[in-house]
């Protein structure tokens, strides 16, 4: 899969997408991240790519020629087929689900704002989609965009294992279960009986009774679309009652 991404800070890049998974991905050739920087498409000697708002206000809006352009001539005639993203605290958000959607396309471009944001015809001529990673402001959209990266260069197959992925967070709707290693006590605190057992089915509705106390904890609002048996959908609602206990712990 192949990423481009718009940006005025190509340098922001280094570090975030060139560690780790991610790096491992590009050098297996199972991810391609292509990084452009819009002043190359500037019009003028002092490559400008920003200017005062019509209408008035604080700061600087990004042009739409220099980002329009960029990205035509970058895409040239797959403009029409990839999808392009444009990370804003306006858009609505970025979820697991439209990740997964996105890992099953050849190709994803990024459009990366700063200052007070991108003149709106940006997004009208491209057919952009504005998404966002959560309810606050970013100095730009880079940070954002690398996020986006990371989040679906990793369903791609081949670049994390298939196992991995069947047992995170937000894969079945809710948070994952609470993990441990050794040591088996550490600060008086123990590794919970169930897991030294062997008994795997225990260990399994362990991790799945788990799964659900978070959820409700932490992110009730995941539980009305969550993959949910009768039973469970019952518990839930004597928790919301009652209040959540620590299952013993």
């Amino acid at each position: 899969m192949r990423f481009d991404i718009f940006t005025l800070f190509p340098g922001a890049y280094e570090g975030p997408l060139t560690e780790s998974i991610i790096k491992r991905a590009q050098d297996d050739g199972l991810i391609e991240i292509a990084i452009h920087d819009i002043r190359e498409w500037s019009r003028d000697r002092h490559r400008s790519v920003d200017d005062y708002p019509y209408g008035g206000g604080a700061g600087m809006v990004m042009m739409a020629p220099p980002i329009v352009e960029a990205v035509e001539a970058t895409l040239g005639d797959d403009i029409e087929r990839v999808p392009i993203l444009l990370p804003s605290p306006s858009g609505a958000l970025f979820t697991q689900a439209l990740a997964r959607d996105l890992a099953q396309t050849d190709r994803l471009a990024i459009i990366c704002g700063r200052y007070e944001g991108i003149d709106q015809r940006v997004t009208d001529l491209l057919g952009a989609r504005e998404v966002s990673i959560g309810d606050f402001v970013m100095t730009g959209g880079d940070l954002a965009a690398a996020i986006i990266i990371d989040v679906v260069a990793r369903l791609i197959p081949g670049v994390i294992d298939d196992e991995s992925l069947a047992m995170e967070s937000h894969t079945s709707g809710l948070l994952e279960y609470p993990q441990y290693t050794r040591p088996q006590r550490y600060r008086d605190r123990e590794v919970p009986e169930i897991l030294l057992s062997g008994h795997h089915a225990r260990i399994e509705n362990w991790r799945r009774e788990e799964s659900l106390r978070r959820t409700c904890e932490r992110r009730p609002d995941l539980l009305d679309h969550a993959n949910l048996t009768s039973a469970e959908r019952e518990r839930i609602e004597r928790w919301r009652e009652t209040g959540v206990d620590d299952g013993g712990r």
